[in-house]
């Protein structure tokens, strides 16, 4: 089973400017998401360096999961942060 993907908007600008008008720093954000997380194992700072990041270290998709965790503990819409999927076309009503 393949696990849902979601790709930054903006290579990560979203992302960081909601991060700033949190007033969170890369760690700071990965506390926070231990805090919403039912688990508590919230993500990493590494994760969310790599997401909020720039240049060849970044990375441009991340599970759904993270993506939520993450847009939740910023008090944002994961719409704001993330490219949506569109309409699938896999299936075909007949």
């Amino acid at each position: 089973m393949t696990a849902f993907t979601l790709r930054r908007k903006a290579d990560g600008q979203p992302l960081r400017d909601a991060m700033r008008d949190a007033g969170l720093s890369g760690p700071a954000l990965a506390d926070a998401t231990k805090r919403v997380d039912v688990t508590g194992r919230g993500i990493s700072a590494a994760t969310v360096g790599k997401l909020a990041g720039r240049g060849d270290s970044c990375t441009s998709t991340c599970r759904l999961r993270t993506a939520w965790l993450i847009a939740e503990s910023l008090g944002a819409s994961m719409q704001r942060l993330f490219d949506m999927p569109g309409v699938s076309t896999d299936t075909v009503e007949r």
